[in-house]
């Protein structure tokens, strides 16, 4: 039986590979072995990361209102809690857009409460 060569397979495999570690320092971007790895390790940071990523919106909202907030007389933790006894419908996501973007209309949001 004749032999295969793989050569140009293997050639289009390293290829591949490089490709999606392009930029990375070191050996990483050089060394097939190595940029398998990091393109390993790099699949899962970016998992992690992208439930990682909720959370910091989260905080970050969160910051916001504060600190629009507190020139008001409130807390955070007091509008919060204000806010979900009387059934407000607004999440930390739109008040944070509102307080930033609209300052006039969020005071009188929250002097309403």
């Amino acid at each position: 039986m004749p032999r295969v060569k793989r050569g140009i397979i293997k050639q289009k495999r390293r290829k591949n590979v490089l490709s999606k570690v392009k930029g990375y320092r070191f050996g990483r971007s050089k060394k097939e072995a190595m940029a398998k790895e990091a393109i390993a390790h790099a699949g899962a940071y970016a998992f992690a990361h992208r439930r990682d990523k909720k959370a910091d919106r989260r905080t970050l909202w969160q910051v916001k209102l504060n600190a629009s907030l507190r020139p008001l007389g409130y807390s955070y933790s007091r509008f919060i809690d204000t806010a979900k006894k009387k059934g407000f419908a607004l999440d930390r996501k739109v008040l944070a857009d509102m307080a930033e973007n609209n300052p006039e209309s969020f005071s009188r949001l929250v002097k309403a409460l």
